[in-house]
């Protein structure tokens, strides 16, 4: 990276080159010439971005989307194109002293301030705050939103999944297909990931962002055989290429009897698809190192795993491992039981080392419900700072939003906190660690540090540890407990002030 003399270094551009100062809705540009024509277009403004409820009826949210931000601010500048067509969009009366105004804005002269990306966040805390001149902070609006909103929904989302399913299990997504669009599918895949997925089916995904691919094959691939006379090539050398088999289509079709007729699987099935077990002999011998094969094109118990079975035992003679399944349709949970109970006979009756620990793969459209209210929605104006307070056990124990200028929460002192909205709900907390959330990812003009961004993977590692520091309540999927999100006394005592002072005063007659 280039660095220039204010310490902000040459960063590329959004991933999706859609993303331009186009992408925004017409009314910012309205507003921007109305401020521009009143002659306040360049008076500073601070904007913050947050929300006001978790997503799927939990109590926490990843973060995502901060990377883009900075890509596309870095890179803000209208082309003539772009500034033609804004005219012709906007109403002739316009003055063209705006339109040359809008040929010289870029974003040097905006502070951007934000939690580090892939933070577990709550309601009402500012995510960014953005400050510049007002009429180019306005236009950051709408893309910001539009960056942000989607990118932590996935990235939620796929964290709750990584919580019901724990650490051991791998997270495959495969979602390209039912995306919306490529966009939608490439940032799915990106955000799936930073929320704790392991790998993607996306290729280009894998490419852009270094994310691990996983894939086996479809249905079709099944379905494109009718018997093993297909199969031309039947010769597999071993692993360690001491020999070749010459006939390993004969090698799996001995195992296949040997399972129909061992003591323990005796009458499970009776003849299985030949189709099928084509198919699963050709793509063996086509990836013998990475057998993973969908079982459940026709019958997953009475086909699909003998006949898996009977060619990863035929790999197991010539030194390879097969991976395991994947089951795409049925009862999920109970085609996974009978399967490994399938394989652990396995396991038992040829002496197998580890056959019954044979990896289960489960696809399709896994979801999770949904199951909380809405929480109040108030915006609490002015700018602010954020911390995270933290208890002697480790865990975050509230969020506190302070004015600019008061002084910051420090270790071992005692601190009011204060319910945004409820006059009744109030704490006094002694934080055993402070946190001070926002940073400078985009200094401006100013002499402040700039935050450097983090790898992708460096960002899913944050959000896998910020999870892990959570208090299993606030985390569990059925009534989780609120997080308190809070604001200090004088905080509290200026707000509502404002409120005050702007709600209508009512006659009586």
């Amino acid at each position: 990276m280039e660095v220039t003399e204010n310490g902000v270094g040459a960063i590329d551009g959004p991933t999706n080159p859609m993303v331009t100062p186009l992408l925004t809705d017409l009314y910012q540009f309205t507003m921007a010439y109305a401020y521009w024509k009143a002659g306040k277009h360049q008076e500073r403004a601070v904007f913050d971005l947050y929300f006001r409820k978790n997503p799927f009826g939990g109590e926490y949210t990843v973060f995502a989307g901060l990377e883009e931000c900075i890509r596309f601010i870095a890179n803000f500048r209208l082309i003539e194109d772009e500034i033609n067509f804004i005219r012709e969009s906007l109403p002739g009366s316009c003055e063209d002293g705006f339109f040359d105004y809008l040929r010289g804005i870029d974003c040097s002269d905006v502070e951007l301030y934000a939690i580090p990306e892939g933070s577990i966040v709550f309601p009402k805390i500012p995510l960014l705050r953005v400050e510049g001149p007002i009429a180019v902070v306005q236009l950051l609006e709408t893309p910001f939103v539009n960056l942000i909103n989607y990118a932590s929904l996935v990235s939620t989302n796929a964290a709750r999944h990584r919580n019901v399913a724990g650490k051991s299990k791998t997270l495959l997504e495969f979602g390209l297909r039912r995306a919306q669009g490529p966009d939608g599918g490439l940032s799915a895949s990106k955000y799936c990931y930073i929320g704790g997925f392991d790998a993607t089916s996306n290729v280009a995904a894998g490419k852009l962002f270094g994310i691990p691919l996983r894939g086996t094959h479809s249905h079709a691939f099944v379905s494109s055989y009718m018997s093993l006379d297909e199969i031309i090539d039947k010769s597999l050398s071993r692993k360690d290429g001491s020999s070749t088999c010459e006939d390993f289509v004969s090698l799996v079709q001995t195992w296949l009897n040997k399972i129909q007729w061992s003591s323990s699987l005796r009458g499970i099935f009776g003849e299985t698809n030949q189709s099928e077990l084509a198919a699963f002999t050709s793509y063996a011998l086509a990836f013998p190192d990475s057998f993973l094969a969908l079982v459940d094109t026709y019958d997953v118990m009475r086909s699909g795993i003998p006949n898996f079975c009977a060619v990863a035992l035929a790999l197991q003679d010539l030194g390879y491992k097969a991976v395991g399944i994947r089951l795409d349709s049925g009862d999920l949970a109970y085609l996974s039981c009978e399967a490994r109970k399938f394989f652990c006979s396995i396991e038992k009756e040829f002496a197998v080392p580890e056959f019954g620990k044979m990896a289960i793969t489960a696809s399709n459209d896994l979801n999770e419900e949904t199951i909380d209210a809405l929480n109040k929605q108030v915006s609490i104006p002015c700018k602010k700072r954020s911390y995270r307070l933290y208890g002697k056990e480790g865990y975050p124990l509230v969020d506190i939003m302070t004015g600019e200028n008061e002084p910051s929460p420090k270790v071992g002192e005692r601190i009011l906190c204060r319910h945004p909205f409820q006059e009744s709900k109030r704490a006094y907390v002694v934080p055993q660690q402070v946190e001070e959330l926002l940073r400078c990812y985009w200094p401006g003009n100013s002499d402040k540090r700039r935050e450097t961004l983090p790898t992708l993977r460096d960002i899913r590692e944050r959000c896998i540890q910020q999870l892990e520091q959570m208090r299993p309540d606030h985390m569990r999927r059925l009534n989780p407990t609120p997080y308190k999100v809070s604001v200090s006394a004088k905080l509290y005592d200026f707000i509502h002030f404002l409120w005050l002072n702007e709600a209508p005063v009512g006659e009586l007659q």
